[in-house]
């Protein structure tokens, strides 16, 4: 297991005091990435659409744990990333509670599922992937930013490649051609895009932001692609049982960007293996980024909201 590549974030930060949020971590590297901040001292909001799996998976890792003294905390709220009614609650709910956010880690995903619509309307792994993450992220920025240093981790992925590179704002949900992992690519992109723009505009607010690329694991991520690609499904299965990484391994980046002290001052950029890596011309072009923000802002209607005033 984790043959191709699996470099280790080295940095031993504490997080005593901080409130760190993580979606999609009831499994896979979201888990490790809260098991982790956990065991840091973090208070941990795990903000995931299933809670009882949630509440099961926060239990392991408690008693996986036990030993451990200095140990953070656990608080866990529903969040369905392809409804924004549920972004919207969830966030309504952190903000009442919560004074400070000094982590945001988006890391729910889903990938190369059949062609299905969102609750809002919108193709589901564009919706899922990346407009529920945009507006969680904005609706939380002004608590983000008055908790500054604060950090902003997003999960892409190398498969940011698939696809023709373009958004297709003129065919939002794909009519005109649907292919799963193409759909998924244009996610991922969006993914970087956002990361960059984000981290641009908050320039000198003391809040970084980091898209990376974790590697090819062993998760439940790929459960559909026996409905979708079924000729190729057992091989890309046994491919990755046999030579991807672990769930542990493919936290590592994640840990890095929101942990170590070395990227504390960089901002905006994509990640690989625990190092700065350059993602393909599609994801770091800075017009096609600011049309992407522009667009979002629209789709998920917060025009009339600012996100950079602390709150």
């Amino acid at each position: 297991m984790g043959w191709i590549f699996s470099e280790m974030c080295q940095s031993e930060t504490r997080l005593d005091g901080k409130v760190a949020i993580v979606t999609g971590c009831n499994t896979g590297i979201g888990k490790e990435t809260i098991a982790e901040f956990y065991r840091r001292g973090a208070k941990v909001i795990a903000a995931c659409r299933d809670i009882q799996k949630t509440q099961a998976a926060i239990d392991d890792i408690k008693e996986s744990t036990k030993e451990l003294q200095n140990v953070g905390s656990f608080v866990i709220q529903e969040l369905d990333l392809s409804s924004f009614e549920s972004v919207r609650k969830c966030a309504e709910r952190i903000l009442q509670t919560e004074p400070s956010i000094h982590l945001l880690v988006d890391n729910a995903g889903i990938m190369a599922c059949p062609k299905q619509l969102s609750k809002d309307g919108y193709e589901l792994q564009f919706a899922t992937n990346h407009l529920g993450h945009f507006l969680f992220t904005l609706l939380l920025l002004p608590r983000i930013i008055k908790s500054a240093p604060a950090r902003i981790v997003i999960v892409a992925s190398s498969a940011h490649q698939f696809g023709d590179g373009k958004m297709h704002f003129e065919d939002i949900n794909l009519d005109n051609g649907y292919t799963p992992s193409h759909a998924y690519g244009r996610s991922k992109t969006a993914n970087i895009l956002f990361a960059r723009e984000l981290g641009k505009r908050l320039k000198g607010t003391g809040v970084t932001t980091y898209s990376l690329h974790p590697g090819i694991i062993n998760t439940e991520l790929g459960r559909h692609l026996h409905e979708t690609y079924p000729w190729t499904s057992r091989l890309a299965n046994f491919f990755i049982k046999s030579f991807g990484k672990t769930p542990i391994q493919g936290a590592q980046t994640t840990l890095y960007c929101a942990l170590d002290e070395k990227c504390a001052n960089e901002t905006g950029l994509y990640y690989a293996e625990c190092a700065v890596s350059t993602p393909m011309y599609r994801a770091r072009c800075d017009e096609r980024a600011a049309e992407l923000w522009n667009e979002s802002i629209k789709l998920v209607k917060l025009e009339n909201y600012d996100p950079f005033q602390p709150a």
